[in-house]
């Protein structure tokens, strides 16, 4: 088995660093070297000399099989079982979610924890319970926290690229000085006595770069994730790079103005499309559109979801609206970036086409047909619940190709 944790160690000179950087790749992915190339931004006569080497070595395997009239560039490589787990964790509002992976098999290939807990309990009280969950999953991969090389964390949350911490102004539920990474590092340290890199980046990126990792064909693709829940916020990833913006407010459009004399939101604007399709602001119109003693409410987003497909009036209506919304939104959206693809993520995803529908025909409506192509593609989450701790886990095995 590998000493996954020896060659992910200190390196020196370019040659070294562009060996890290393919071992990373894999880590995260195994791929064609092709792909290789595109991902890393190598050529490919320096990817297909580093894959001979790592195959000399015995670190990697390709496939029997490759595709016709690709030749050795088109078999997928893959490391060789390697001693070494990845663990991506994403704290939410209302929930906490834990993925963890031997870092040599494939994403569908992890294991997961939740509780219905997140942002909302404060830093303090909920990091016990996410240092259980990560103990749990790693447990469930075989493994042991010692094994553990790289962990990623997605919050829910402005974070400043150039510090990795919360953007000012930190909004809620954060508050100044809250830095779950540095506190699970310090943890992770601890129980081990190894130090384990750990990172952290907003959740809607993070759920992007999911997608864009695992999801799609093409790395050249101008890729838009939404995330729709409590409230709303996008990834963007144009080629392969995750567009993060100068203080990391990129893709920020849950505080677009959307209604000028609108309600407050807690960003302190007026209006903000978060004021309109959060997941509070549709309970509170489905609670204020029944009879005062009326005990048939929705608990929550996802139950409102379910009375709209039994046929409830309200809760159909409540959606549709939310989706014509969004799709104004997306049609600005479209009309700056004109993405390939938009991904929608969060609980709201969930509601499908009675979102989707209105959302697409709305986006139609809005945009410059240009950008808004036949071509155009409005999909849900293929990764659904897990795209933020997958994405997470991207993130903490992608420390190890940064320089510094």
């Amino acid at each position: 088995m590998l000493p996954l944790r020896d060659l992910l160690g200190p390196v020196h000179g370019t040659r070294e660093f562009h060996r890290r950087q393919v071992l990373v790749a894999l880590l995260i992915k195994a791929d064609t070297q092709t792909r290789l190339a595109d991902r890393t931004g190598l050529s490919g006569g320096t990817v297909s000399t580093i894959v001979s080497a790592f195959q000399r070595e015995n670190i990697v395997r390709t496939d029997p099989g490759a595709p016709r009239g690709g030749g050795k560039r088109g078999a997928t490589v893959r490391l060789r079982p390697a001693a070494g787990v990845a663990v991506g964790v994403y704290i939410g509002f209302n929930q906490a979610v834990a993925v963890a992976r031997q870092a040599d098999r494939d994403h569908h290939d992890v294991s997961e924890q939740r509780i219905d807990s997140g942002a909302g309990r404060g830093l303090e009280e909920l990091l016990p319970a996410v240092q259980e969950m990560i103990e749990a999953v790693v447990a469930d991969t075989g493994g042991r926290l010692a094994d553990v090389v790289s962990l990623g964390v997605a919050v829910p949350g402005m974070l400043d690229p150039r510090t990795n911490q919360f953007a000012t102004p930190v909004l809620p539920l954060w508050q100044e000085g809250d830095d779950p990474a540095a506190e699970l590092q310090k943890w992770l340290h601890r129980a081990t006595g190894v130090t384990v890199p750990v990172v952290q980046d907003n959740d809607a990126n993070l759920a992007a770069l999911a997608e864009h990792t695992y999801e799609t064909q093409e790395h050249d693709e101008t890729l838009v994730f939404v995330k729709a829940s409590t409230g709303v916020g996008a990834g963007v990833v144009v080629g392969s790079r995750l567009i993060r913006g100068e203080r990391g407010m990129a893709g920020e459009i849950g505080h677009l103005t959307v209604r000028p004399q609108g309600d407050v939101c807690f960003c302190g604007g007026r209006g903000c499309l978060n004021t309109v399709i959060g997941s509070n602001v549709l309970l509170r119109e489905v609670r204020e559109s029944r009879p005062s003693r009326s005990a048939d409410y929705p608990r929550d987003l996802l139950s409102l979801i379910t009375m709209a497909r039994a046929g409830d009036a309200v809760c159909r209506r409540v959606l549709t609206d939310a989706g014509h919304t969004l799709g104004f939104v997306l049609a600005q959206v479209c009309n700056f970036l004109n993405p390939n693809l938009i991904v929608l993520g969060g609980q709201l995803a969930a509601a499908g086409e009675s979102v989707l529908d209105p959302c697409l025909r709305s986006m139609r409506r809005h945009a410059l047909p240009g950008a808004v192509p036949d071509g155009f593609r409005l999909k849900p989450s293929a990764l659904d619940r897990l795209a933020e701790a997958q994405g997470a886990l991207v993130l903490g095995l992608s420390r190890y190709a940064t320089r510094g």
